[in-house]
């Protein structure tokens, strides 16, 4: 297609496409007439947009209210958007499980599903794995893979924007992996992967704790932290995607790893081993000295860690999630410290969404990909919101 000017024809219908469909999209079904006031456009032109939208399977008739006919005579035709015209998937690929959540174009649920997976597992396996995963679940809710519009994942590590993992240390065989085009050929629609923590950051801000919040921060807690953030309600990746690696900072001349801040022993924790850290947190809450001095240790490096973050962004809350968010004791001394060392502590608050967080974001991600398909167009002219 060439370049598109302001009087291109072509164009004028994309922005009254994409006008008329945003409007029916925020409704349960509307008439022509309405559309018309909602939109400023011409009845004809309203006409002649939906009866193209029908054509292209994004608007149908809704059936008639036969109470309000038998009222009223024959009732003015109503529309509505086909929410069921396509779907999307939302994908989280971690070190123990791999999860996926099916929803239609509205971001409605329709299903979800999860499989295990060894933290040892190679990077073939892993992905087989997800596969099988989305293969039971389309299969358990009717859906064709054909009905796919976009797919979102969220991974362990710092991504690229053509979705190739440059760096994870949490999963064997995923540094350098295209996990991207990996994955596009499996679903053949567009692919979008992004850092766990990011995702599970725009999840908390459209379905969790930040929904009323633009600023925020999102840790994802265990031995080695990660934290994605919104500033102004969009994500910041950063420049080359490894924004909100706190999870390092401990290399800034801090030479003690995160693994040995929380051992009670000689030897440090592998950082995956999720049942011995609540093995630790445990024998703190019985009283085990060396334990809760572990414990105090890894929650002030996590505090500290945290307070450099909102230092640097000033956000308005921080919401806590991952594994260690369920562990006892980090909440309060969080709130308690980042008091005492920012100038304007922010409000502090659990994941609402807990393990879901992350494939819940991916899914975020995949609608606000097709939103853009659906409503976006060549101009400075854009669709009412």
């Amino acid at each position: 297609m060439g370049r598109l000017t302001g009087g291109d024809p072509s164009l004028l219908r994309r922005i009254n496409s994409a006008v008329v469909l945003h409007a029916l999209r925020g409704t349960d079904s509307a008439t022509l007439t309405e559309v018309t006031r909602v939109t400023g456009l011409s009845r004809p032109t309203v006409e002649g947009v939906v009866e193209g939208l029908i054509g292209a399977g994004l608007v149908v008739e809704a059936p008639a209210d036969e109470g309000a006919a038998r009222r009223q005579g024959r009732p003015a035709r109503r529309f509505r958007f086909r929410a069921e015209a396509g779907h999307l998937l939302g994908l989280e690929v971690g070190p123990h499980r791999v999860a996926a959540v099916l929803s239609d174009l509205d971001g409605r649920v329709i299903g979800t599903g999860q499989k295990d997976v060894d933290e040892a597992a190679p990077a073939d396996e892993r992905l087989d794995r997800l596969r099988t995963a989305v293969a039971e679940l389309l299969r358990r809710a009717g859906i064709a893979r054909g009905s796919l519009r976009a797919v979102g994942v969220g991974t362990p590590g710092i991504v690229e924007t053509d979705g190739t993992v440059r760096l994870s240390t949490a999963l064997p065989g995923w540094t350098g992996l295209a996990l991207g085009e990996r994955l596009r050929r499996s679903f053949r629609c567009p692919v979008l992967v992004e850092n766990d923590a990011n995702a599970a950051a725009v999840a908390e801000h459209w379905k969790g704790a930040a929904t009323d919040s633009d600023d925020v921060v999102f840790v994802l807690a265990g031995l080695s932290p990660g934290a994605g953030a919104l500033i102004g309600g969009r994500l910041h990746r950063g420049y080359g995607g490894a924004a909100g690696e706190i999870g390092a900072l401990h290399l800034l001349g801090r030479e003690v790893t995160p693994e040995s801040l929380l051992s009670t022993t000689d030897e440090p924790l592998h950082p995956l081993d999720e049942q011995a850290v609540t093995e630790v947190f445990a024998l703190a809450r019985q009283g085990d000295a060396r334990a809760a001095a572990a414990v105090e240790r890894f929650i002030q490096r996590l505090v500290h860690d945290v307070a450099a973050l909102v230092l640097a962004l000033d956000p308005e809350l921080v919401v806590v999630g991952g594994w260690a968010a369920g562990l006892d004791g980090v909440l309060d001394p969080l709130r308690r410290e980042l008091a005492r060392y920012c100038l304007r502590p922010p409000r502090v608050a659990l994941s609402v969404l807990g393990e879901a967080a992350v494939a819940t974001g991916a899914l975020r991600l995949a609608l606000d990909h097709v939103e853009e398909e659906l409503f976006a167009v060549e101009s400075t002219v854009t669709a009412r919101r």
